[in-house]
């Protein structure tokens, strides 16, 4: 059985990798980044020396894809970093190559809410149609819908109040998320990977404690002895506070002055989904799935408290 990983280079992807290579051998392995020459020399080295096959795969380039992918038998698909019609034109590229390439298996990471009515965050829009897709292509796949990522707001939030006079701003009320670590969602996607999974089945990945940014931001102003504000804002006002930080409207926006990847139409719907209470959604998938209960947002200060601590300014700083 071969295992193929995308996205090796990645926060996620690279998590998977490295629980599939604790998992399988590394002669079972191909791992994909559309530059392979950006991954770290001596991580390579450690893959290569284990036996592992490192291939690219652009999204952008099907028969390369198909080429990187042929001799695999389960994929891990992680989607795009982009948003919009560009992005799902990446997702068509990438199934059309898998099963070009006779790849039987994929597991798609996708967002919660994507098959649930009501729900209107911005980039529900690319992951609707690439599942529509992915259960119309005839392969068999997973589909797991992440929550929120809970590294996101003990890193990306706490720059971005740092850059605002330490007012932590947002749209999300006093709403609460069962926000998912990506250690998590990275055992869930090499269990899916391996088999563990129903084949057509949907996963949601939460935690299983709903919090609020609210009680986010105390306890890290606990935990750093920064005086971080809260201030709810209407959705107005957050957009705004995150123009006024550089950040694009969208991701083909300019972002030579933005701290963070994400653009403000992702950002706003996500806030206003959690004052909905849309991303309070409780799953047990991940014990399930994995055999361990999720982390919870209190077993992530630790490690990160180096982001208040050495005072970064970009996400492109973390480590």
């Amino acid at each position: 059985m071969k295992y193929i990983v995308t996205g090796a280079d990645g926060q996620l992807g690279g998590r998977v990798a490295e629980n599939m290579l604790n998992s399988v051998s590394g002669d079972q392995l191909i791992f994909t980044a559309p530059d392979p020459s950006r991954i770290p020399t001596e991580k390579q080295q450690r893959w290569l020396d284990a036996g592992v096959e490192l291939r690219k795969a652009d999204y952008n380039d099907k028969n390369g894809m198909i080429a990187a992918f042929t001799g695999g038998d389960r994929i891990f698909f992680v989607s795009s970093i982009i948003n919009g019609p560009k992005r799902v034109a990446q997702h068509k590229n990438v199934i059309d190559a898998i099963k070009a390439a006779g790849v039987s298996h994929l597991t798609y990471t996708s967002f919660v809410g994507a098959n649930r009515p009501g729900y209107h965050q911005y980039v529900l829009e690319d992951h609707r149609p690439t599942e529509k897709y992915i259960k119309s292509s005839g392969l068999k796949y997973n589909i797991m819908r992440n929550n929120l990522y809970m590294e996101n707001y003990v890193t990306v939030s706490v720059i971005l109040a740092m850059l605002s006079n330490n007012v932590w701003g947002t749209n999300a009320g006093e709403g609460e998320a069962t926000f998912i670590a990506k250690d998590d969602s990275a055992r869930v996607a090499a269990a899916l990977l391996l088999g563990k999974g129903t084949d057509n089945q949907d996963y949601d990945i939460t935690s299983l404690t709903p919090v609020s940014e609210r009680d986010i931001c105390e306890m890290i102003a606990q935990k750093s002895g920064i005086s971080f504000k809260y201030q709810a804002m209407n959705d107005a006002e957050f957009h705004d506070y995150l123009t006024n930080l550089g950040i694009p409207e969208t991701t083909d926006g300019d972002y030579s002055r933005s701290p963070v990847p994400f653009c403000t139409n992702d950002m706003v719907t996500n806030e206003k989904g959690i004052a909905q209470s849309q991303m309070a959604v409780i799953s047990h998938d991940v014990e399930k799935l994995t055999g361990h209960k999720p982390l919870e947002v209190q077993d992530l200060l630790e490690k990160y408290s180096y982001v208040w601590k050495e005072k970064l300014t970009s996400s492109r700083q973390l480590h």
